[in-house]
C-alpha cells in the first residue's frame, strides 16, 4: 500500500541515516598529508598504524554510507506516488534547497570568523577548500557568488543538490525500473563502475536512488536476507577488499605523490574495482548484518534522540572538522600518534557541537530550526507496533535523515 512501511523497516532506515552521518564526519576528519580522498587515491606516506588504519576507514570501510542514504532516499521518495509530483517537489525544494542556500551562506560566514581568528586562519587558507577563496573572494563579482551557490563551501551539499535532482528525474526513473529494469540496470551500473559525473548527474547516486525506487515498486521485503547472502562470506569480501585497495595505495603511493597528477589506467582500474567493491559489499553487510545493533539502538532513548540531529551534523560538520584538523594537530603535535587520537577525537568533537547547537536552536528558535532542517528532528519517534491483523502502520511524517 502507497503511504505505508513496515515499522521495523523505518526505524533501521532512521539507524542507518544517523550511522551514515557520524561516518561521515569521521571520512572529513581523514588527516594525512594527502586530504583529497578518490575512490583511486594512493598514499605517498610509508605504512604505520595511523596511515593505514586512517585509509582503511576514510576510504574503505565508511564508503558504504552514500549509497546508502541515496537508497533510502529513492525508497521513501517511491513510497508516496498517491501524492501529486509537482506537489512533492514544492516540498523537496522546501527541506533540501532551501536548508542547501542556508547551510551554504553558514559555511561561508564560518570560514570568513575563522579567518579573522589567529588560531585558524593559516588552516583555513592551507585548507584550500574552494578557488573562490583561494583567489579572493571578491562580493562585487558576480561569478564568485556563482560559484559559491553551486559549489558551496560546505562540500558535503552536494548530496542534497543532487538528491534534489535525482526527486525531479523520479518520473524517468519509475518508468525505466517498471518497464525495462534490465537495461536500466546495466547502464546504470557501467555508469557506477566508471564513476561518472557531470554536474549534478553522477553514477553512484543515480543507481542507489533507482535501486530504492526499484526495491519499493517491486515490493522486496527488506528485511528478508536473500538466499544467496553469506554474511561470513561477504565480511570478508567487504574487509578483505578494503585492506587490499589500502595496499595497494602504499604500492603506488611513492610512484605518484602528486594527487592532481593523472595516473596510468593500470593503477586506477584495479583502486576503482576495489572500491566498488567494497561499497557493494559494505552495503549488504551493513544492512543485512546489523539488524541486532539496529534494533537495539533504536531502543535505546538516548540514541533515537541523538538520531533527531542528523541533519544538523551533516550540514554543520564541514568547514569546522576540515579548518580545525591542524590546529589540533599543533595542540597534540608533542604526543605520540598525535594524529590518529586527532581522528578519533576531533569529528566526535564536532559531532558533540553539533547536536548542542542542534538542541539549542530547536529548544530556543524552533522556527529557525525547522527551517534550516527543512523541518528535520522536530517530532519525536514513538514506537509504532504492527496491528494484530499483520497490517504495517505508517511511517513517521518526519523526513530520515536527508530524505
Amino acid at each position: 500500500m502507497q503511504g505505508y512501511l513496515d515499522p521495523l523497516w523505518s526505524r533501521k532506515m532512521r539507524f542507518f541515516s544517523f550511522v551514515s552521518m557520524l561516518l561521515l564526519v569521521y571520512v572529513h576528519g581523514y588527516n594525512l598529508d594527502q586530504r583529497y580522498l578518490q575512490p583511486f587515491s594512493v598514499l605517498p606516506e610509508r605504512m604505520t598504524f595511523t596511515t593505514f588504519t586512517e585509509f582503511t576507514l576514510a576510504n574503505g570501510v565508511f564508503r558504504f554510507r552514500i549509497p546508502m542514504l541515496f537508497a533510502i532516499s529513492g525508497f521513501l521518495f517511491a513510497l508516496h506516488d498517491e501524492k501529486p509530483f509537482w506537489r512533492r517537489i514544492g516540498g523537496r525544494f522546501r527541506t533540501l534547497i532551501i536548508p542547501y542556500y542556508l547551510w551554504s551562506a553558514i559555511g561561508l560566514l564560518i570560514a570568513f570568523c575563522l579567518l579573522h581568528w589567529d588560531f585558524t586562519r593559516s588552516a583555513v587558507q592551507n585548507a584550500h577548500l574552494h578557488p573562490v577563496l583561494d583567489n579572493g573572494f571578491n562580493p562585487a563579482k558576480g561569478e564568485d557568488w556563482a560559484a559559491l551557490l553551486l559549489w558551496p563551501l560546505p562540500f558535503q551539499l552536494w548530496f542534497i543538490r543532487c538528491l534534489f535532482f535525482y526527486n525531479l528525474l523520479y518520473p524517468v526513473f519509475r518508468w525505466c525500473v517498471t518497464k525495462a529494469p534490465l537495461p536500466t540496470f546495466l547502464v546504470l551500473g557501467f555508469l557506477w563502475l566508471s564513476s561518472f559525473g557531470f554536474f549534478f548527474v553522477e553514477g553512484e547516486g543515480m543507481l542507489s536512488f533507482t535501486l530504492g525506487v526499484w526495491l519499493c515498486k517491486r515490493g522486496k521485503d527488506l528485511g528478508r536476507r536473500p538466499r544467496w547472502f553469506s554474511l561470513p562470506v561477504f565480511t570478508l569480501i567487504f574487509l578483505g577488499a578494503a585492506v587490499a585497495k589500502t595496499l595497494l595505495a602504499f604500492h603506488y603511493g611513492p610512484q605518484f605523490p602528486d594527487p592532481w597528477k593523472p595516473m596510468p589506467e593500470s593503477v586506477v582500474i584495479p583502486l576503482m574495482l576495489l572500491h566498488k567493491l567494497v561499497i557493494a559489499s559494505g552495503l549488504l553487510v551493513a544492512w543485512f548484518g546489523l539488524d541486532k545493533l539496529a534494533e537495539t539502538a533504536m531502543k535505546s532513548r538516548v540514541f533515537v534522540r541523538l538520531s533527531d540531529y542528523s541533519f544538523m551534523i551533516y550540514a554543520l560538520h564541514v568547514p569546522l572538522v576540515t579548518y580545525l584538523i591542524d590546529p589540533v594537530h599543533g595542540l597534540l603535535r608533542q604526543l605520540p600518534n598525535y594524529r590518529f587520537l586527532t581522528f578519533l577525537f576531533l569529528p566526535l568533537a564536532v559531532i558533540v557541537f553539533c547536536v548542542a547547537v542542534g538542541a539549542g536552536l530547536r529548544a530556543a528558535l524552533p522556527g529557525l530550526y525547522a527551517l534550516l532542517t527543512g523541518n528535520r528532528g522536530l517530532t519525536r519517534l514513538k514506537p509504532a507496533p504492527v496491528a494484530a491483523s499483520g497490517e504495517v502502520t505508517l511511517v513517521e511524517k518526519q523526513p530520515t535523515a536527508l530524505s
